[in-house]
């Protein structure tokens, strides 16, 4: 590095020869590719974690929190993809708060994302050692412990995200529409086999004073809404494919929503009939509740299939929701917020450190998670709350950036505008806030708040102590230091801001 350079409580300094060289990245995907990283991340939501909620809220609080969610999602991503195409780099929701906030708020959001994917990917991996597991017993007869399935999904999914961009979009789009008609296969099976009820839908025990459609209570509606998240988790990451896109100002918003429409179709198809299948009562602890709906309506002959057909879907999240945290620590690391090594390429242009430091990370908490007991639904729970915990962080706070730059860069080029504009993202921002709030009182999300908070301080102090005086010239840096003007790194390079202009 050189030229060091001080501006308030922040350093900044240009990058050296040859910097940016060991930190690219491939331009590899249209819009299909784009589509299919949103889809795959999110598209394991439909298998597995969604269903913890309807102990407390039964199908009618589930399905209000789920009405919810989806507003939440749309007037967010329509706000998201209007930062996106204005800032074609792969900061994502650190870029757009960073640009709105200064440094703190960019690391401050960008963390809160770090723990989003890295967690939800953990999550991923939890539940798909347990369909894994039902494959190797139904046709091999072998069963192997929780955390050796942990080992081998984590490596296997590391060697993919490694062998570059290409093929990991390619693969994406493979196992997205794979896992759409295995979800297309079951609600066919389900009606066919006469096996779905809508008796079943309200077999929820109501608590005194309420309703078998909300047995838990209208109250009980802001509990659950984190698990109805869980159908849609992750679309937001799109924007830290934009230095591998061929066109992110036009593609990436407008996969973003064919993507989340995609997902909206599975996601109602899924929660109904995969719940009159098996039961709202039945269904609330089930670490794989496809398969056990499966499991009620053929041979248990088919299991082996049924469980390899059931893991696809995982497999399709651990692919897409890898790809967002490898970015998102790419993208901090080479701005200096994290330890610069972490955004180092190599050959096939894929950040390698940061998906192995993410990857181990991941692993050590479930570790952590295994070893305090539980069952395994509680379990994938506390991991699954984690995640949404910092999804939640994030969501608010690129809510704010958004609102903060329409009126801060007012001439910055918007290739494509929300069309719920401001008020949209008020009511996402509002949303989240609520969902922030809902956490803190509810005991159930005590352990994910204490570690967020735990990281929280660990990565303020040493963001205070170190970070802010060894940040970067890079393309997210320059975008917030000249309001906007500096926008394309393709375009305008990178490291062309005198450090003069720094502020």
């Amino acid at each position: 590095m050189s030229t060091p350079v001080r501006r308030t409580s922040t350093t900044y300094t240009q990058a050296e020869a040859g910097y940016f060289e060991k930190r690219q990245l491939k331009r590899s995907a249209g819009f299909w590719g784009i589509w299919g990283i949103g889809v795959a991340a999110v598209i394991s939501g439909e298998f597995s974690g969604w269903n913890f909620g309807f102990a407390s809220a039964g199908f009618g609080g589930m399905a209000i929190a789920f009405v919810i969610v989806i507003v939440m999602y749309f007037t967010m991503l329509f706000s998201i993809g209007e930062m996106s195409a204005a800032m074609p780099h792969t900061g994502g929701a650190y870029s757009f708060a960073r640009a709105a906030m200064g440094p703190l708020g960019g690391f401050v959001t960008g963390l809160a994302e770090t723990i989003e994917y890295v967690m939800t990917t953990a999550v991923v991996v939890y539940f798909s050692a347990g369909y894994a597991d039902g494959v190797t017993k139904a046709f091999f007869g072998v069963s192997l412990p929780a955390p050796v399935w942990w080992l081998i999904l984590y490596a296997v999914f590391l060697g993919v995200n490694s062998l570059g961009a290409a093929i990991g979009f390619r693969l994406a789009i493979v196992v997205s529409i794979l896992s759409i008609a295995i979800l297309g296969v079951f609600v066919v099976v389900a009606f066919a086999t006469g096996s779905f009820s809508v008796d079943k839908l309200f077999d929820v025990t109501p608590t005194a004073g309420n309703s078998t459609f909300l047995p838990g209570g209208f109250g009980a509606v802001l509990l659950v809404i984190p698990f109805a998240m869980w159908f849609f988790l992750g679309i937001e990451e799109l924007p830290l494919a934009a230095e591998e896109s061929h066109n992110p100002q036009r593609d990436i918003p407008r996969a973003g929503v064919v993507a989340l429409l995609t997902l909206l179709v599975c996601a109602i198809a899924v929660f109904i009939v995969n719940t009159g299948v098996n039961g709202a009562k039945a269904i609330t602890d089930s670490g794989q509740p496809l398969l056990d709906g499966f499991a009620l309506m053929v041979p248990k002959s088919l299991a082996g299939v049924l469980a390899l057909f059931a893991l696809i879907g995982l497999l399709a999240s651990l692919q897409g929701i890898m790809f967002g945290y490898g970015r998102n620590m790419y993208s901090l690391s080479r701005a200096g917020y994290y330890p610069r090594f972490l955004s180092l390429t190599g050959k096939r242009q894929t950040p390698w450190v940061a998906l192995i430091v993410g990857a181990v990370i991941g692993y050590i908490a479930l570790v952590i998670v295994d070893a305090a007991g539980g069952t395994a639904g509680t379990a994938g729970a506390v991991v699954l709350n984690i995640a949404i915990w910092g999804a939640v962080v994030a969501y608010i706070l690129q809510m704010v950036s958004f609102v903060v730059l329409r009126r801060r860069f007012p001439n910055a080029v918007r290739p494509y505008r929300s069309p719920t504009g401001i008020p949209g993202a008020v009511v996402a921002g509002v949303i989240a806030l609520v969902i922030f709030i809902a956490f803190l009182f509810n005991p159930g999300y005590v352990i994910a708040i204490a570690a967020i908070a735990v990281v929280y301080v660990i990565g303020l102090v040493l963001f205070l102590l170190i970070g802010r005086h060894r940040l970067v010239l890079s393309p997210e840096e320059e975008y917030a230091m000249t309001g906007g003007l500096h926008r394309d790194p393709v375009e305008d390079g990178y490291g062309d801001v005198q450090p003069s202009s720094v502020r």
